[in-house]
Formats: C-alpha cells, sequence, structure tokens
C-alpha cells in the first residue's frame, strides 16, 4: 500500500451504479487509477424498492412477489448487458440463490405480518450485496480483477438496527486484517465493498442509517489511513443551496469538517452526515465529485475553511417538520427543566433537530420530524403533568407544516451584521421567522419558517449574500397593450447593462393579457413575448395572482400597465402574497379613501414597496418630487396643474382663428383622445391625478370631494352618440369663442388648472397672464407648480409630456428599477 496512487477510497453511490452508460464511467474512474478500494452503494431507487416489497408483505398483499421478480430482472438485464458468457452464469447463480434468500424472508413476513426493525435491515442489505458482486464482475471484465466484500465481515456495530452506531477498535482490527491478507496476495484483487450495511458481533445484519454507503468509505478510509475519500455522485459537488429550489446555486470548492455537517445535518443530501466524523477524525480530506464529470475538481473539503470573501458558504433546509413550546412562568428561574425536558424526550427516543430558549427562560421549544411529534408532546405533559395541573406550564402545541432554513459558514463568526441582512432578507419578502437558533460557535442561523416558505427563503438569502452573481427579481406583468410592449422592450435593451452595473436581473416571471397568461419561473424570453401569450393559458387577474402566488418566489414585483378597475382589484392579494406593486393604473389610488388606505398600510406594514409615479404626469417626476418635499419636513402650501395632455393640447392650440370643435377633432384625429372624447373632456382623468395628490398630502378625500367646474355645455355632454356630440361642440364655438375672446381682452390665456389648497381640490378653466408658468405650456404638455415653505416666492414647477407609451413606460421602469435596487442592498 505505499503506492501514492492507490491510497485513495472510491465509493459510488446509486445513480452511479444504476445503468450500463453510469457503470461505463465508473469502470474508467477506477481502472484509469485504481483506489485501494471501492464502495459502492445499491443501484438507484432499489433500496426504495426493497422497502417497498417488505412494506407489501407486511400488509399481506402479494404484490410483494412480483415487486422481487422486477428487482431480479432489473439485476439480470443489467448484468446481460454488462458481462460475458463464463461471468454472467456466475452472477446469474448467484443472483438466483440471494433472491431465493430474500423471497424466503419475506414469505414469513407475509405469513406473520411482522417487519421487525431488525428483519428491515436484514432485507434492505441485499440492495448492496446484489451491487456489489456485479460491480466487481464487471471490473474484471475491464482489465481490473476484482473481487467483492460483504462489509458485514469488516464493521461491527452495536443493535441500532436501522443506525448501527459502529464499535471503532473492532471495526478497525478487522479492516486492517482483511486488507492485510489481501496486499499479502501475490496479486492482489481489487476490493469492491458493499456500502451502507454491517453487523453487530453476533452477526446480526445492520445498516448505517440511509446514505450510509459514504459513512462506509470513510469508515475503511479511517482505519486504513489513506490520503482522500472520495464520494462519487451524479452532481458536481456540495451546492451552495439545492439546485431544486434555488436554480442559481453551484458548487463550493471547499469547505470546512464542520461546515458540511452542518450543510449535511440540515438536508444537503450530497453527503451523509456521520460520513464527516471517522475523516475528521484523522485528518482525512473527503472529495465530492461527479462520475459524469469526472474532469470537474468537485468539493474538497479539509480542517480548514477556504479563503474567500463570502462569510457564509451554503444554505440548506429540511422540511416537513414540527415545532412544540413549553412555555410558563414555573420554568423561569428553576433549576433543572431543560434536563427534564430533553430526558424525557430521549427516553421516548425523539430525536430533537433544533433547540431554542428564550433569554428569559420563559419557554424552551425545539423542532422535530412529524413521525415524532406526538411522542415529544405527550413525553412533554408526562414529564411536566403536576406543573401543567397547578397552571405553572402550558401545555405544548404542535405547529406543523414548517420547515428549518440554515445559514452556514466558519466565517460567519468574524463578520459583523451576517443576522441583519439574514432577516432583511426574510423580511421584505414577506416571509415569518417562527424560531431562531444560533450556535454560540457562531457557524450556522437557523431559522424555522412556513414550509411554503422554504424554497422561497432559501432563494432569498442566496442572493442576499451575494452567493449568486446577480439579485435576481421577478417581475410579473399584467397589461401587455402599447405601454406593456413597450416596457417590455426597454428591459429588454437595458438588462445587460444593469446586471454588469448594479448586479440586478430581472426575469419576467410571469405575463398577462385581457385573454391569455403565461409563466416561467426562470424567465420568459422577451423577445418571444408575443408568441409565449398566445400559447397561454386563459386569464384572469385573480387567477393570474393565485399563480404568482403559489410561484411564492422572493424579490417579485407585479406591474400593472392596464387601466382595467379588475386588476385593480387584486392589488391586495399581491402585497398580502409579499410582493411589491408598481401600476401604471389610477384607479386603486382614486378609488374609495378605505382602500386607498389599506393598500398603503399593507404595503407598509410588510415592508413592501406600492409605487405609482405614473398615475400622475406618466414619466414625469410629480408623485417622487411631491413625496421627496414632505419627507424633508417641506410644507406645501399650494399645488396648481394641468393634467390632462389632451385638454392641454386643445386649449394650448385655443388661439387665432382656431375653433374649440375643430381643435377637438384635430386632438381624436391625432389620438390624444379616447374614441368618444367626451370621457377626456369630461376631466375626470384630471380629476383623480388631483384627488391622488391630495392624498398625498394627507387630506382625506374622496373622488367626488373634487370640485369641477365642467367644460362642455350640458346640450353637448347629453348629445347622442360621437358625431352627434361633435356637431353639438360646432354649435357651441360662439361661446368657446367668447371665452377666449374674453381672456384676450384682458391679456390672458385659457388653461384648465388643477387647484389643491386649503384643505380642498378643484379643476376650473382659468384665465392666466403672461406672467404663469402655465401661460407658455405647449403641444400636449402637462405643468405642475407646488408653491410650499421653501419654495414660497418662486415655486418648483415640473414640465413635460404627459402622455405615451415611451414615457409611460420608462416612468413604470424607473419604478421598477427602484424597488430592484431596494431589494438588492
Amino acid at each position: 500500500m505505499g503506492d501514492r496512487a492507490r491510497r485513495r477510497i472510491a465509493k459510488f453511490g446509486g445513480t452511479s451504479v444504476g445503468s450500463k452508460e453510469s457503470l461505463a464511467g465508473l469502470a474508467a474512474i477506477v481502472t484509469s487509477d485504481p483506489p485501494i478500494a471501492t464502495v459502492v452503494s445499491a443501484l438507484s431507487g432499489v433500496t426504495d424498492r426493497l422497502i417497498a416489497a417488505a412494506r407489501l408483505a407486511e400488509a399481506r398483499d402479494g404484490a410483494w412477489s412480483k415487486a422481487l421478480g422486477d428487482l431480479e430482472c432489473r439485476h439480470d438485464e443489467l448484468a446481460t448487458a454488462l458481462l460475458a458468457s463464463a461471468s454472467l452464469e456466475e452472477y446469474r447463480s448467484y443472483l438466483s440463490r440471494t433472491f431465493g434468500e430474500l423471497n424466503d424472508v419475506l414469505k414469513g413476513v407475509y405469513l406473520t405480518r411482522e417487519l421487525s426493525p431488525r428483519i428491515l435491515d436484514f432485507v434492505l442489505g441485499f440492495g448492496e450485496r446484489l451491487s456489489a458482486p456485479l460491480v466487481a464482475a464487471w471490473l474484471s471484465e475491464k482489465g481490473l480483477a476484482s473481487t467483492w466484500i460483504d462489509a458485514r465481515d469488516l464493521i461491527v456495530t452495536d443493535s441500532t438496527f436501522g443506525a448501527g452506531l459502529p464499535c471503532r477498535e473492532e471495526t478497525e482490527a478487522r479492516i486492517r486484517a482483511r486488507f492485510a491478507a489481501l496486499d499479502a496476495l501475490p496479486a492482489r484483487p481489487h476490493p469492491v465493498v458493499t456500502g451502507f450495511i454491517a453487523a453487530t458481533a453476533e452477526g446480526l445484519s445492520t445498516t448505517l442509517g440511509r446514505g450510509g454507503s459514504d459513512y462506509t468509505a470513510s469508515i475503511l478510509g479511517a482505519a486504513l489511513g489513506v490520503d482522500e475519500i472520495e464520494i462519487w455522485t451524479d452532481v458536481d459537488g456540495i451546492m451552495t443551496a439545492d439546485p431544486r429550489k434555488v436554480s442559481k446555486a453551484y458548487p463550493l470548492a471547499r469547505l470546512s469538517y464542520q461546515e458540511t455537517m452542518e450543510l449535511a445535518h440540515f438536508g444537503a443530501k450530497v453527503i451523509h452526515p456521520p460520513t464527516i466524523l471517522p475523516a475528521m477524525r484523522e485528518g482525512i480530506p473527503i472529495s465530492i465529485r461527479n462520475t459524469f464529470n469526472p474532469g470537474f475538481p468537485g468539493t474538497l473539503i479539509t480542517k480548514d475553511a477556504a479563503p474567500g470573501p463570502r462569510a457564509l458558504k451554503g444554505i440548506a433546509s429540511l422540511g416537513q417538520l414540527c415545532l412544540l413550546n413549553l412555555e410558563g412562568g414555573g420554568l423561569v428561574g428553576v433549576t433543572g427543566m431543560a434536563s427534564r425536558l430533553f430526558g424525557a424526550l430521549a427516553r421516548r427516543k425523539v430525536n430533537v433537530i433544533l433547540i431554542t430558549q428564550a433569554s428569559s427562560e420563559h419557554s424552551i421549544c425545539w423542532a422535530v420530524a412529524p413521525g415524532d411529534a406526538q411522542a415529544a408532546k405527550d413525553a412533554a405533559i408526562g414529564e411536566f403533568a403536576l406543573e401543567i395541573e397547578a397552571g405553572l406550564v402550558e401545555e405544548p402545541e404542535i405547529q406543523e407544516d414548517l420547515a428549518i432554513v440554515a445559514a452556514v459558514g466558519e466565517r460567519m463568526k468574524s463578520t459583523p451584521g451576517i443576522s441583519g441582512r439574514l432577516f432583511q432578507a426574510l423580511g421584505r419578502n414577506g416571509i415569518n421567522v417562527v424560531a431562531v437558533a444560533q450556535g454560540s460557535s457562531e457557524l450556522n442561523i437557523s431559522v424555522v419558517v412556513s414550509r411554503h416558505d422554504e424554497a422561497k427563503a432559501l432563494m432569498a438569502i442566496h442572493d442576499a449574500f451575494f452567493l449568486s452573481d446577480a439579485e435576481t427579481v421577478r417581475l410579473f406583468l399584467v397589461g401587455y397593450g402599447l405601454v406593456g410592449r413597450t416596457l417590455v422592450d426597454q428591459v429588454l435593451k437595458t438588462r445587460a447593462r444593469l446586471l454588469e452595473a448594479q448586479a440586478i436581473e430581472l426575469r419576467l416571471c410571469g405575463l398577462a393579457n385581457s385573454r391569455t397568461m403565461a409563466f416561467e419561473p426562470e424567465g420568459i424570453d422577451l423577445a418571444s413575448c408575443a408568441q409565449v401569450l398566445a400559447a397561454g393559458e386563459a386569464s384572469s387577474p385573480s387567477g393570474f395572482v393565485a399563480r404568482m402566488r403559489a410561484m411564492n418566489g422572493p424579490n417579485s414585483i407585479f406591474v400593472d400597465c392596464t387601466a382595467s378597475p379588475e386588476v385593480a382589484a387584486v392589488y391586495q392579494a399581491v402585497l398580502e402574497g409579499a410582493a411589491s406593486v408598481v401600476t401604471a393604473n389610477k384607479i386603486a389610488n382614486s378609488s374609495g379613501l378605505g382602500t386607498w388606505q389599506a393598500l398603503h398600510r399593507g404595503a407598509s406594514r410588510q415592508g413592501l414597496k406600492f409605487l405609482y409615479e405614473t398615475n400622475v404626469g406618466a414619466g414625469l417626476p410629480i408623485i417622487g418630487t411631491l413625496q421627496d418635499l414632505l419627507a424633508s419636513g417641506d410644507r406645501v402650501e399650494r399645488i396648481e396643474a394641468v393634467l390632462s395632455g389632451t385638454i392641454s393640447y386643445i386649449f394650448n392650440n385655443f388661439r387665432g382663428e382656431r375653433t374649440f370643435s375643430s381643435l377637438v377633432r384635430e386632438a381624436k384625429a391625432k389620438g390624444y383622445t379616447e374614441p368618444d372624447p367626451r370621457t377626456d373632456l369630461s376631466a375626470l382623468d384630471a380629476a383623480r391625478k388631483t384627488l391622488i395628490l391630495a392624498r398625498e398630502l394627507g387630506l382625506p378625500l374622496e373622488l367626488g370631494d373634487v370640485e369641477i367646474e365642467p367644460l362642455l355645455p350640458p346640450e353637448c355632454a347629453a348629445a347622442p352618440g360621437v358625431e352627434a356630440f361633435l356637431l353639438s361642440l360646432e354649435a357651441a364655438d360662439p361661446w368657446f369663442e367668447g371665452l377666449k375672446e374674453k381672456a384676450r381682452a384682458e391679456g390672458r390665456v385659457l388653461r384648465y388648472v388643477s387647484v389643491i389648497e386649503g384643505g380642498k381640490a378643484s379643476i376650473s378653466l382659468r384665465g392666466l397672464g403672461p406672467d404663469h408658468p402655465f401661460a407658455t405650456l405647449d403641444g400636449s404638455d402637462n405643468i405642475i407648480s407646488f408653491t410650499t415653505a421653501r419654495y414660497a416666492e418662486r415655486p418648483l414647477v415640473v414640465k413635460g409630456p404627459g402622455a405615451g407609451a415611451e414615457v409611460t413606460a420608462a416612468g413604470v421602469y424607473a419604478d421598477v428599477l427602484r424597488i430592484a435596487t431596494y431589494l438588492a442592498r
């Protein structure tokens, strides 16, 4: 064993021995640089099928026999594909004898209806007893003479069936003696060792727990003093998180033993948790490698944590947990209470996964698997029966459907602010933390959350600690008309720069118009939105929000580019689903005051954003400017504004010989008005915008409180149909001409102006002198003037286009980026 190339143990998991193709990869790895031993698991899925067959037999279901027959056929088919005739016949003979033995055992289970842990361990061991001789024969076929070794002859455990505890001294003595005998042979065969299984000193079969083949390799490696233990699996190493739940997870180059144990304990399934202990005791590195990508270096596990910029190394989670809480004044200051509780749990063989205790000593809570929850409750009630009866302690209750999410990294203890960042990431995504635990070593922070939020919490923490290259912000866009399409086009053109400059990745995960909707968690192709929608499912606002909430991704923003009251009605449900809202739709903010207040309170309470800059003035910075003035302590005395682009266009051009009716027709022809121009000339849209500004000032107004001076004579407003209206408007031209001439005679121009002052809001037609900033308004521009304590003599004026797809979409995009920047902090 002096040859350096042989100082390794290589273990191959079920997916590495499950097919002809995977076994070809195994053979290439082992024969090119033979380790001193190869440890193998059962073929992928076999252990689960053995459990299922045993349970069928226990239930006296005759299907157990067919289940065994199917397993035998699978092994025979694989052997036929791999082995030459002589080796094949030898293996088939062994296969027949072994399945005959297994058949006899399960027949006994069937007859007695009894499946003890001891018998189950014996049954489960057949998986490795079938795979190891097949792998040994296959390696011999490939030129590496091999023999298989039953690990029950090597590893001695206690009689804890299902999770046998190795007896170190006896086990190491047996391993060293067996390998010394192998090394003494003139032509040493390569040993293929069964993983997972062991035996008591009396020879009774035991197992090392699910995933125990890793443990077998580590036990062998520690006993033989190897230089490295290789765990070959179907992934490129230990990942920063479960890639099935966090798409941007990536493999870690190096971890410490302690970090690996924490990640494995809290659900990282690449390595069996006890595997670390023998290797750590002897200081042997463990490498996690990919059988299907052998050139990738994988993850190296050593004594020391790797240097680097990341305080966190990885995130893991355990779903399907229950939490119990023992609380009451009878716990405070009384010694031995925790000892009594956990002693009672130990006597009931309840495995406690997480413990946390309030510093006041008023409560202790602990997490267990669902199967242990009732036993844990009964144990606590039994132990504290007297205190419960006396009212000193409350009877514990079981909280179900929970998950533990653990953030792990040795450098956490030397990096301030880790806890704050973690809880901020969870809080801003609406994830409620039920319980928290952190050991004194500060190696991990564990939080208990709803199982529904497990994946969302993983993604939020992963992004927050820059384990990803960029913060992913998920957009859910309703409205793919002119503004929606323009918004998508603007995102498409700028997202590469945004990713590079600010490390923010915008991902369109949901899209809807009035007919169809489509969803893609990894992001809809922005260049193919029309095609995706055409192939989408039937759409409704409530259905869209339900699908969005079911996806439950972190950093989500609901974007409304419609004018639909039905879409505005779902904002509350969006906020309750922990997503922020950006809207160009002014209906929600100009509806009932109670609705407006509920939306703003809901967003604030959950730490979410509700942004609507484009509700007033499209892309003009009006609402943001007003909010900044108020936040900085300024006092707004008066707001004047021209807020209708249509009406602005008409009065800005109402001069000379131009008639009012001709300008209305012109505005309609240019697309500045709705199909029925009365919709614009009624000033309802301007009134909604005026109301929104008034509410920003804190005025508790309803839409009906905005006083509107009608622009149209009653007979025009009541005309039946659009053409009749336009004709009646021509008849009213002399009346409008009189207004214009009166204003001109006074040196003024006509403007339809919103005014908010003295707690009231109004819109009226006013004649303004040449010194007024509104007198020079041009085209269809909007303008707003803020007279404040700071801007008293010269009001603050914002002026520019108040409509149009480009500017409106740009305003919506700006709101999206404000939230994205907030989420990426």
